[in-house]
């Protein structure tokens, strides 16, 4: 007797009975899965992004908005620094590196961001194609910057106020020029369009001075300063020092970080729970479909008893038919979880430059699974004891 086949054909002889269990356990394996692949690999992108940067030096306000702004470029920067505060700390024994980031414009949504070459070894950015900026108002495009504006070595392009495509003035007269295209990184490098310190005081001191042609030293700006410590005992000092002796404030990106995942992660161990409940709910929605299915197929088990099956197959029988209800839950479940992950990638990729393995496992995915099939056991076992009390001559004769 072939239990597994006979199983199966039971399950799907009567597929309304599991259907509602099914649809619990494909509900709360989707979330939970959805929910533990977007925290870590977020989680994992964020760690990624800070990394280089052990700190953030900027003009006062929140430090978290500070981080955001000037490591990840999600958010409004807090303001602007003096260049000569800048070029002051730069020379401190307690840095290693500091470049300074400037910005305030966009091409379509995408940031421009101000620098020196040095920031694009942070995050050990390359050129596929190209040079890198050498004057004023020469570019330089992330890999997913040049895709999404199909743009070229070459291609020349205006830039518009603010760090939203939100405003159709432009700075004429003072086009950008693209000279290289870099190399994908899975970082923020890749959808920002990059340039000099001097493109940026060019292009807002034309702006606002048509007739001036030269900076003065004295008011050239820079939004913040981004550092690597010289040593461990910098992370101790020089925070201190910036916020309490300077204009200034300093944030530590990896501090600030955390403080947002933990905030978040209330929210996501709350839907976490949510899912949990219902893959127990699952459980008992089987126990109650498995035992209903046994009462309707009394004679037919009964007819297996004396065909010479023992009550330890019709337990397997009913184990089975439960595993697979599982298993199916399960496979379903995940497949939604990878497409919901899939519309929330292609999301990140778009605005933050964010990439998604939808192809890794975790462990925890793993755990899920022996927990769902774990629950699909013990709801099987219990809805399959009562084949232990079949009264086989009494059901055949009943059913006469």
């Amino acid at each position: 007797m072939n239990l597994v086949k006979l199983s199966f054909k039971n399950l799907i002889s009567k597929p309304l009975n599991a259907l509602l269990s099914l649809l619990l356990l494909v509900l709360s394996v989707a979330l939970v899965t959805f929910m533990l692949q977007l925290s870590d690999q977020v989680k994992g992108n964020l760690d990624k992004n800070i990394k280089p940067v052990d700190l953030v030096v900027g003009a006062k306000g929140s430090p978290l908005q500070l981080v955001l702004s000037s490591v990840l470029h999600i958010d409004a920067p807090t303001g602007n620094i003096k260049l000569k505060d800048a070029e002051k700390l730069r020379k401190s024994r307690l840095v290693k590196t500091a470049v300074p980031v400037s910005y305030g414009d966009n091409y379509k949504g995408v940031r421009i961001l101000g620098t020196e070459t040095s920031y694009l070894k942070l995050y050990n950015a390359e050129l596929a194609t190209g040079e890198l900026f050498s004057k004023s108002q020469q570019v330089v495009l992330g890999s997913t910057t040049a895709k999404k504006l199909q743009l070229k070595i070459g291609d020349t392009f205006l830039s518009s106020h603010g760090l939203a495509d939100q405003s159709l003035e432009e700075h004429h007269g003072h086009p950008f020029k693209v000279v290289g295209i870099l190399k994908p990184t899975g970082s923020v490098v890749d959808n920002l369009i990059i340039t000099n310190l001097e493109s940026i005081w060019d292009v807002h001191g034309h702006a606002e001075e048509e007739d001036d042609e030269h900076h003065h030293e004295e008011d050239l700006e820079v939004t913040s300063l981004l550092i690597q410590f010289s040593n461990p005992m910098a992370m101790m000092q020089l925070p201190r020092y910036i916020n309490d002796k300077t204009n200034m404030q300093a944030a530590l990106p990896s501090l600030e970080i955390n403080r947002l995942v933990k905030l978040l992660g209330v929210g996501v161990q709350t839907i976490q729970l949510i899912a949990i409940a219902n893959l127990l709910v699952s459980g008992l929605s089987i126990f109650i479909s498995l035992l209903k299915a046994i009462r309707e197929r009394r004679q037919e088990l009964a007819l297996l008893r004396t065909y010479g099956a023992t009550a330890t197959q019709l337990l397997w029988l009913v184990l089975l038919e439960g595993l697979f209800l599982g298993f199916i839950g399960y496979v379903i479940g995940w497949l939604i979880g990878r497409c919901g992950l899939w519309i929330i990638s292609n999301y990140a990729q778009n605005s933050y430059g964010y990439t998604f393995n939808l192809a890794t496992i975790t462990k925890w995915e793993a755990i899920l699974l022996v927990a769902t099939l774990g629950i699909t056991v013990v709801a099987s076992v219990l809805a399959s004891l009562s084949v232990f009390k079949l009264n086989v001559s009494k059901i055949l004769s009943s059913e006469k």
